[in-house]
């Protein structure tokens, strides 16, 4: 389907399913958000320690109309007074996003509704402007979530330059796995987070890995290796004393430390590539950053170095409708015609082969 219209006032309603959160939104232009809704499936997954992808799809397609319609009724409108949709179409479970992508192709063919494809990643970038304060191009963007781990240089809403990816675990598995080796429920991130308040961060010296001199990729593999072997080994002097398990205390300065080191990491080098860069304004975005101690950091650090630093309303760092939205939004400026019922998903953010 290809349409070329002039826009004034667009209301743009979203649709995400890239992983374990079906969600939907409505926006009218960038200006109001009118309805987010997301349903979420750590319910469904927590038992396993992890997304299952074929339940995660099968969990879609029960829930993505409900969750359409619902977000139409909070906005108080019909399907007939939108006028674009935007649907993630990667990266993320290839199963998930065909369920979101072919709902969205088929509200487009039967209700004459043109529809532009986001890439997720693309969203994150532009969460920020979700928030009352807002950032102004261009800006250092961190990405940090389960899957990926990622800075950009942003110049505008269309223009992003991969600067550092990980090259292993992103930050947000690192938190899930380290939960797992501690006996703690999945998602590893809040859990940990909590933990950590009464835990002493300095108690051990997990390692940071920094890499190359000049590189600004992450590694969190051997952080998580490290856990895993102070873990063992404490595990092993603990069975020649008295006590049957881990100490309440030691498992909240296990997850302290493990978390400062990886706040370390994030934040320094992204501090870093502002200063190569020379750009006075720092973004951080994706589900890691709604941890309080990472966006604590940011802002210190920020302040030291005498940079802007942004960051989404918590609500908006994990996986939601209202970026696509506000994504597609700007997308359906740039380009008068929209894309063609031949698009397809796609698993890697096209983002990342920027570099």
């Amino acid at each position: 389907m290809t349409a070329s219209f002039k826009i004034l006032l667009m209301i743009i309603l979203g649709i995400e399913s890239s992983c374990d959160e079906t969600a939907a939104a409505v926006m009218e232009d960038d200006k109001r958000l009118l309805a987010n809704v997301i349903n979420s499936q750590i319910d469904l997954h927590c038992i396993y320690g992890g997304v299952v992808p074929e339940l995660a799809s099968r969990k879609h397609l029960e829930d993505i109309y409900p969750v359409v319609e619902q977000a139409l009724q909070q906005a108080d409108i019909t399907l007939d007074q939108v006028d674009g949709l935007a649907i993630t179409q990667g990266p993320g479970l290839i199963g998930s996003l065909l369920v979101g992508l072919s709902f969205a192709k088929a509200l487009s063919l039967v209700k004459k509704i043109p529809y532009v494809g986001v890439d997720h990643m693309a969203g994150h970038l532009v969460s920020v402007f979700l928030g009352e304060n807002k950032p102004e191009f261009p800006y250092i963007a961190l990405i940090a979530s389960g899957g990926h781990s990622s800075i950009f240089h942003v110049t505008d809403y269309f223009h992003y330059r991969l600067l550092g990816r990980t090259r292993d675990d992103a930050a947000g598995e690192a938190f899930d796995k380290v939960a797992k080796i501690l006996d703690l429920p999945y998602p590893g991130g809040p859990i940990i987070s909590e933990l950590s308040k009464n835990g002493d961060p300095e108690a051990i010296s997990f390692p940071r890995s920094w890499l190359d001199p000049d590189s600004l990729d992450f590694s969190f593999s051997g952080i998580k290796t490290s856990v895993a072997n102070y873990v063992k080994q404490n595990q092993q002097l603990i069975a020649n004393g008295n006590e049957k398990r881990r100490s309440t205390t030691e498992t909240a300065n296990i997850c302290a430390s493990f978390q400062e080191a990886v706040v370390d990491v994030l934040a320094g080098k992204t501090m870093k590539a502002a200063r190569n860069l020379n750009v006075k304004t720092v973004v951080l975005a994706g589900g890691v950053a709604a941890n309080p101690r990472l966006r604590e950091v940011f802002r210190q650090q920020g302040d030291r170095e005498g940079f802007a630093v942004y960051m989404p309303p918590q609500k908006f760092c994990t996986d939601n409708a209202a970026m696509i939205a506000l994504a597609g939004y700007h997308l359906f400026r740039q380009q008068a015609a929209v894309t063609t019922l031949d698009m397809d998903v796609y698993s890697r953010s096209r983002l990342t082969e920027l570099a």
